[in-house]
Parts: C-alpha cells; sequence; structure tokens
C-alpha cells in the first residue's frame, strides 16, 4: 500500500491521494444494455428466455419458484446455517422494525390542517447476484425491510442455480415469487413486466456491469431504483492503540471483494501503519482471495495524519461506504464524522458484523456517494405524500396570501380557485 503523510501533499497531491478509480462511460455496454431491454420490452418472456441462453444457459424448466419451493428448501437446510439465518432475521428485522415513521397532523393555524402520511411502494423487485457463493445476507437486506414496511409484492430475481439457502432466507422474508432469471434481462422483466414476472416499481440490489447500466437506464424511464452501485470500499481510521491484526483484517474483509475495490488507512501514528503492513501480508498468505486482495491493495493507500482532528477531516473529504473507527476513545470522534455508508466504532466491531446479523442494512452509498446518499433504510420501501384541509374560515384567512401570490406569479387561475369560493354564501 501506497503510503502518503497528508501534510506534505499540496491541494491537488490529497485530491489524488483520495481518489477512486475513474468511472470511465462504455458506450459499447450502454447500447448493450439498451438493446436488452428493447427486447425484452417487445417480446416478454420469450425476449428473456433468449437472452437468458444467450447468456447464461437454458433457462430452467422451473424457472419461477413460489413459497412451496422456498419451503422446501428448509427442509434440505443444515440446522446451524437456519439458526444463523434465523438470528441474522432477528437483528435485522428488530431494527427496521424501529424505523416505522411517526404520523404527522397538525393545525398550522386555525381551520387549516397539514399531515404527512407514509405508504409502503406497492410493487418491489429484489436482485439478488449469482457466482461462485449464496449471498444470503442480501436477501435479508432487501425482503425483510421490504416486508416489514409492508410492501404488497416482493418480486425477487437470481440467476440459476439457486442455492437452498436462498430460498430459505427469501421464505423468511416474505419474498412473493421467485424467478431464476439475472442480468439486465432481469432488470428488464421487473421494469417493463412480461407475461410471467410483474412489473415493479423500485428495484433493488447489487449486480455487475450490466445489472448496473440496465438499472441506471430504467430508472431514467419512470422505474425507480435504490442507489447506483459502485466497488466495495472501507475507511478505517486508527491511532496508535488500535490492534494492528484487527485493522489489517478489516482492510482485508474489503479489498477480497474484488480488484476494484479500494481500502483506506488513516492514522496520526506511522508505528501502527508499519504494524498494519506486516500484518496485512501476514494474513494474505492465508487467503484464498489473496491474488484478488493484492489487486486490490496495490491501488490502495495509508495516509498519515498529524492528528485525528484531521484523520476525520480527511475521512469526510473521501466518504467512505464503511468508516470504522479503532481509536481510544471511538465515540468521542463519531460528532465530526458526517460522511459515511456505515460507521462501525470500536475494536469489536469489524464490518463484517453490518454485512451480515448486527441489524443495520448493508446496502450502502458508494464512490463518494455518501456526502448525500443515505445507507438503504426502510424509508426506501416507503414514500411519503402530504394531506391538507381547511375550513370556509381558514381559506378566508389565506384568501389575501394566496390571491397576492398568485398574481405576482401570473396564474390568475390559481388565484379564482380561491375567489370563487370566498363569494359563495357560507
Amino acid at each position: 500500500m501506497e503510503r502518503v503523510i497528508w501534510q506534505q501533499l499540496d491541494e491537488a497531491g490529497q485530491r489524488r491521494a483520495l481518489a477512486r478509480s475513474e468511472l470511465v462511460a462504455d458506450p459499447a455496454l450502454e447500447g448493450a444494455v439498451a438493446a436488452i431491454l428493447a427486447q425484452v420490452a417487445q417480446q416478454g418472456d420469450a425476449g428473456l428466455k433468449a437472452l437468458t441462453e444467450k447468456f447464461d444457459g437454458a433457462l430452467p424448466e422451473r424457472w419461477q419458484l413460489g413459497p412451496d419451493a422456498m419451503a422446501e428448501a428448509g427442509a434440505r437446510l443444515a440446522p446451524e446455517l437456519k439458526a444463523a439465518i434465523d438470528q441474522a432475521i432477528v437483528h435485522i428485522g428488530r431494527f427496521h422494525q424501529a424505523q416505522q415513521p411517526q404520523a404527522l397532523s397538525m393545525d398550522v393555524a386555525e381551520g387549516i390542517r397539514c399531515e404527512l402520511r407514509t405508504e409502503a411502494i406497492e410493487r418491489v423487485g429484489l436482485y439478488v447476484p449469482g457466482g461462485s457463493a449464496p449471498l444470503i445476507s442480501t436477501v435479508l437486506m432487501l425482503a425483510l425491510p421490504a416486508r416489514i414496511a409492508g410492501c404488497a409484492l416482493k418480486v425477487m430475481v437470481t440467476p440459476p442455480p439457486i442455492n437452498d439457502a436462498i430460498l430459505y432466507a427469501a421464505q423468511q422474508c416474505g419474498v412473493d415469487a421467485l424467478y431464476l432469471i439475472g442480468g439486465a434481462q432481469a432488470v428488464a422483466a421487473l421494469a417493463y413486466g412480461t407475461e410471467t414476472v410483474p412489473r415493479v416499481d423500485k428495484i433493488f440490489g447489487p449486480g455487475n456491469r450490466f445489472v448496473t447500466e440496465a438499472k441506471r437506464q430504467v430508472s431514467q424511464q419512470g422505474t425507480a431504483i435504490d442507489m447506483p452501485a459502485g466497488p466495495s470500499e472501507v475507511l478505517v481510521l486508527a491511532d496508535d492503540q488500535a490492534d494492528a491484526a484487527f485493522v489489517a483484517a478489516d482492510l482485508l474483509s474489503q479489498a477480497e471483494h474484488g480488484e476494484d475495490s479500494q481500502v483506506i488507512l488513516v492514522t496520526d501514528s506511522g508505528c501502527l501503519a508499519d504494524r498494519v503492513v506486516a500484518e496485512l501480508e501476514q494474513q494474505l498468505a492465508a487467503l484464498p482471495r489473496a491474488e484478488i486482495a493484492r489487486a486490490a491493495l496495490a491501488q490502495s493507500r495509508v495516509i498519515l495524519a498529524q492528528d485525528l482532528d484531521e484523520a476525520c477531516a480527511i475521512s469526510n473529504a473521501y466518504a467512505p461506504e464503511h468508516l470504522i473507527v479503532q481509536t481510544r476513545t471511538p465515540r468521542d470522534l463519531l460528532p465530526k464524522l458526517r460522511a459515511a455508508g456505515s460507521v462501525f466504532l470500536g475494536p469489536w466491531t469489524p464490518e463484517s458484523v453490518g454485512d451480515y446479523a448486527s441489524g443495520t442494512n448493508h446496502v450502502l452509498p458508494t464512490y463518494g456517494a455518501a456526502r448525500t446518499v443515505s445507507s438503504l433504510s426502510l424509508a426506501d420501501f416507503q414514500r411519503r405524500f402530504t394531506v391538507q384541509e381547511l375550513s370556509r374560515d381558514g381559506l378566508a384567512a389565506l384568501n389575501k396570501t394566496v390571491v397576492t401570490l398568485a398574481q405576482a406569479e401570473g396564474l390568475d387561475a390559481h388565484a379564482n380557485a380561491v375567489t370563487l369560493r370566498m363569494e359563495k354564501p357560507a
């Protein structure tokens, strides 16, 4: 990992030290995804099957699974894995249940009542990536909040073959229907609907660059998405009391995600930095994904700050997806930390707990979006709308204000909607 001393860098050097790999627009990818979306939109199931066969192999004969199939999977699953899933569900459920919004209804003046109401998004699509390992945690982080929010239809898509643990988690979290499809064509099916796959109002979940681009394109066509997804990242903020082995393990837990992952250590201790680098080498030797982690470490760095106040400022400037604080009194720094997807305080809080079972959601903003974008929460599965109700006296009290403002904007019909009512005998 490259080492830099923050105070020795000019402004441009500091920007480079916090730079992520450039996201380069790929016209070929954009066009390819647009063609996939169009084929599903025009051909429905036939287009979906053709594209699945082209990219992933023949569509399974049984590619639509309901609650019965999910329940059957539970009977085949090892009890200890079921217990782990169930415990994670309890913690995630408790934290997200506590996020239910409070109803707001008030009289802003006599005869003028305003309300803020919340309703669940009716139909949601949940994308769970395939790959070498079943992403059970992604099912939990998407489906459980959807159930708690009260979404009427929860549709999950995931490429075949499907693992029993995925089915069990889906069943435990209240997924209504599951389709064994993946890639941009699965996003298209959720966005437009086919003869078999119902159209949804919002799509959630991570995926490869084709999935990410498909989500971007359908979001411009009227289907909402959770957030743009980028490479995984972590920033560890540590002082000389931090355990170097813990810090190295946390850095590697993100580095093993992919070669484009980025990990950063910010510390006011050169001695700690030396110990962490040594620990990285020692722990890498035992990791099956060491080659991937090494590639990620090659584009990562250690930043030496003069004190913890400066370290916090560096972290805020970077706005990491995951922020781990391993200092003498980590909670004391929390008021100074403004931009992060999720914060992990103290030596006994590895990022892994947030990925699986502490209770918080692991769908987080990346690439600096944490400055303005929030982590996934119950609110993302709901929508808010306002209600107002006025009596005649309440409208009379606003008569002059509304008419004056409407006329100032040149909107006479707006003014007339009030004056006509006021001319009506009480």
